[in-house]
């Protein structure tokens, strides 16, 4: 079954509700749970309309996982290719804030699968 895309007047206002503490701003606070999986969730939901397909896995717990990037679909266990990541981490990735190549090099993505590293492809989601 496949979701519907986002809406990205939803997406852009989730993101920028949470941009100041995204930015390291003094004084800001990190966003309530709420704000927090509502970002995480609709930036990769985003993240699976605008690459459609079920080759990648992405997760970033405890929040959502989505499939994206076309190729074989994956149904069963572990998938071959994996993208797994935080939820600040995945954020700034959704941004624009932070490269997905520097973060992995650091252990904040942990990619696995020879295709996992594609996702990069579509990245900022929503530039801030």
């Amino acid at each position: 079954m496949s979701r519907k895309a986002p809406d990205p007047a939803a997406v852009r206002a989730a993101m920028l509700a949470i941009a100041p503490w995204l930015r390291d701003e003094v004084g800001a606070e990190a966003p309530a749970r709420a704000e927090l999986a509502e970002a995480v969730r609709l930036t990769a939901r985003s993240l699976a309309a605008i690459a459609p397909g079920g080759s990648v896995e992405v997760r970033v717990p405890p929040f959502v996982a989505v499939q994206c990037v076309e190729g074989l679909r994956h149904t069963r266990g572990t998938p071959p290719n994996v993208v797994e990541v935080d939820p600040r981490s995945w954020l700034l990735l959704a941004a624009g804030l932070a490269e997905f190549d520097a973060l992995a090099a650091r252990g904040q993505v942990d990619a696995s699968g020879s295709r996992a590293s594609e996702i990069a492809h579509w990245l900022p989601i929503v530039p801030l």
